[in-house]
Parts: C-alpha cells; structure tokens; sequence
C-alpha cells in the first residue's frame, strides 16, 4: 500500500490519510441530503436521487484516489444542480432526462478539451499573481460557506448579508448558530495544541453538542432502499417531449448553449478547487502550479459524464476536499476513504444525514483560513498583476461562484496589461480564456 500511494515519501501513513478521508466525507455529508431536496424539484423521486448523488459521488472520488494519488473528492456540484432544477427544467419546462443529457454532453466536449491538453495549457498560463489570487478567493470562498452554514452570517434584504441571530423571530433560539460558533473555537483550539484531527474532531464533538441542543437529529431509521430509475438518464425518453434526452440535446442549438455555459463553470471551478487543495495537500509548486494535474482533470471530466448518466447532475471535485488536506491527507488513500464512506452512506443515509452542517462551520473556517497565506506572495505595488488578482479574490465570494471570479480577474488582467502597454505579458490563450468569459458573462447577464 505504502509503494501505490507513496505515504512515506510524502510523509504521511494510513491512519492519517483513513482520518483526513472522514473529516472529508463529513465536510461534504451535506450533499447526500442537498442534491436531492434540489432535484426532486426537477422531478426526480428523492429515494433515486439519493442512490444517484452516493453512488455517483463514490464511484468518481475512489477513481480520483486511485488514478491521480491525490486528496480530491468529488460529487454533484452546487449551482449546477439548480441550474437542472431550476432553469432547465423549471422554466424551459424541460424533461429530467433532457436536463441529464445537457450534463452528458457537457462532460464529453470537457473531457475532450483535457485530452487535447487545452485545459491544462490554459492553467499554465495564467500568470502567479493570478494563481494566487485563485487560492485566496477561494479560502474566502470556503469561509463563507462554512459562516453561512453555522448560520454565523445570514442574507439580509438591506445590507446583503449580516451577523446571525440566537434567537428566531418566533422568539426562540437558534443553537445552530451557537453549534457553529462552538465548532469554529474547538477547531482552533485543538489545532493550536497540535491534536491530530483537529478538524475531525472539531466536527464530530460539535455534532454531538448538537443532539441535546436539538440541531443534531437523532436517525430515524439505519437502513435507506436504492433506487436506480435515474441510471442512463440522457438514453431515457424524457418526460415532457417525449424524446430520447441525448437526441433532444444535440439537436436543440440553445441545449447545446447552456451546455457551453455549464462547461465554462466546471472548467474554472475544478481549476480553481484543484488549486486550493494543492495548497493544503502540499502538492503546489512554488510557481502555483498543481503536481500531477492531469490525470485529476481527466477524472474531474469524467466524473461530469457521470453525473449525467446517472442522474446526479454534474459531479466535479468538491472544495470541501481541502479540509482534509488540512487534516494530513497527501495521497489518493484520503479520496478512496471517502468513497467507500458515500458507497455506505447509500445504503445508511438515514445515519450520515443526523450531522449538521453547522457542526462542519469550524473545519471550512479554519480551511479558509490557513489558504490566506498566499496574500504575501502578491506584489501589492504592482497594480498590473495585483488588481487583476484582486478581481478574483473579490469576485469568488462576491458572487458566489468560483468561475465568475476567476473570469473578472482573467477579462481584468488582459484589459490592464493591453492599456498599460504590457501586452506581451499576456499569453494567447489567456486571451482566448479571456473572451470566453466575456461570452460566458454576455449570455449570463443577457
């Protein structure tokens, strides 16, 4: 085991990568309960959506340990399963299926362009300043999201957002918000006195906290049914034409638009989270690059044509993956470990699903914190290269979305360099990049 997943070069061994594979798995427990409460929205009976999201989410991350070595763990992505849900088939009244089969075909023109080594030429050429500016945004990107999970920040009409409250409007009180407060000091602290599995442990004695509060649900059952009805969505006749999904994608020029769109978001998005947890797991170089890149796009792509074939959504690699590469986790044993964890969590989702996610608020915390480091590594003096990459550190938890912010930092640091006469320094397909998203952000906004 120690020759295939190289523990001791990379200093690491296998009780710290089984530990860092859990803290992982319930950094993104969230999901098995999410992704399905979304797309039984789109009409996809929620026991089948379970099946789909743990089946779907295990298959791809232990393929991702396996192939490229590395802590990355995949599942059905957020956003892009609104999007389903939501837009193609709520308002363009679309069939499930047809939805899955945009999501299919998206995977395929993805995995096409990693094959052709356009994918990863684009990621060497972004420039330093704009890699870590990448990291940065999405630390605040995953702080975010932990704060918001703890219900420590909340939307707010006036002010966009605001401090969470301890009590309800009916009067009552909100122990999730104190469950996150108490997961975010535990993390601390514990990882201050060096105890291994900080963040692990920050989760679990969170959660526990939680039952008597009344946040951390007591299961109502152990074992949960599979449902495969979703399995080869895109080669099913959709509901609501009547067609085969995958003819009336491929044969539909705005299916084939949205399918442009949704390749830009999970192009970025893998490019930005491979980024983050490169830097927590070790395996950036100095000059921001990530070790090994390739075989974890290609699994990343595949991993999309998954998604859509059994009916999940599109499945890329998960953020939350940093946590554990901040717990110790160095090889692909973290991602395997995982994966095993969704491949049981299908079977006993009723028990996985009783963890909060204001118990996990702590571990995305003290994950977006540790990934500000890189603020150092920018030449603030230098507007040409730190403003572009400000636009991205601004951008990814500004807008919510990894791939807007690293599309504003991409249009910026082209348009800054042509007008400051440095347009030598901007690599051709950083322009290409660059009036992609300026497509990808016209058909957005339009």
């Amino acid at each position: 085991m120690d020759t295939f997943f190289k523990f001791s070069e990379r200093g690491s061994n296998a009780a710290t990568e089984v530990r860092a594979g859990l803290t992982t798995f319930l950094a993104m427990a969230y999901i098995i309960i999410v992704n399905p409460s979304i797309l039984s929205a789109a009409g996809i009976n929620p026991t089948a959506a379970v099946t789909a999201t743990c089946l779907g989410a295990a298959v791809m991350t232990i393929a991702m340990g396996v192939f490229s070595n590395r802590p990355l763990a995949c599942a059905s992505g957020m956003g892009i399963n609104s999007i389903v849900a939501f837009t193609l088939c709520g308002s363009m009244g679309l069939g499930w299926q047809t939805a899955m089969a945009v999501i299919f075909v998206e995977g395929v023109a993805i995995l096409f362009l990693v094959l052709c080594g356009l994918r990863e030429a684009i990621m060497e050429a972004i420039p330093v300043p704009l890699r870590h500016g990448i990291s940065i945004g999405l630390g605040l990107f995953i702080a975010m999201i932990g704060l918001k999970d703890g219900g420590v920040i909340v939307a707010n009409a006036d002010t966009m957002v605001s401090l969470g409250s301890l009590l309800n409007a009916d009067g009552g009180y909100n122990f999730a918000l104190l469950v996150g407060i108490i997961s975010i000091v535990l993390t601390v602290v514990l990882y201050s006195m060096k105890v291994k599995g900080a963040l692990l442990w920050g989760i679990v004695i969170s959660a526990i906290i939680g039952v008597p509060l009344g946040v951390t649900s007591l299961p109502t059952g152990v074992v949960a049914p599979l449902d495969f009805s979703t399995f080869a969505a895109p080669f099913q006749v959709s509901e609501a034409s009547n067609v085969m999904g995958i003819v009336e994608a491929i044969t539909t020029p705005s299916l084939l638009l949205f399918a442009f769109s949704l390749m830009m978001s999970d192009f970025f998005d893998t490019m930005g989270t491979a980024m983050a947890v490169a830097k927590q797991g070790d395996f950036l170089t100095e000059d921001g690059k990530v070790e090994d890149i390739k075989p974890i796009l290609i699994v990343d792509s595949a991993a999309a044509i998954a998604g859509g074939f059994v009916g999940a959504s599109s499945i890329t690699t998960f953020v939350e993956s940093a946590s554990g590469a901040a717990d110790g986790g160095r090889t692909g044993l973290t991602s395997v470990v995982a994966g095993v964890l969704f491949l049981l969590a299908a079977f006993f989702s009723p028990l996985i699903n009783c963890i909060p996610s204001a118990a996990t608020c702590g571990a995305l915390v003290f994950v977006g914190f540790l990934m500000m480091s890189d603020v150092a590594d920018i030449d603030w003096a230098n507007p040409i290269e730190a403003f572009p990459a400000f636009m991205i550190i601004a951008g990814i938890p500004f807008t919510y979305s990894i791939s807007n912010g690293i599309g504003l930092g991409f249009i910026t640091f082209v348009v800054v360099s042509a007008v400051t006469g440095n347009i030598r320094k901007v690599r051709p397909l950083m322009w290409v990049a660059a009036t992609a998203f300026l497509v990808y952000f016209i058909m957005t906004i339009m």
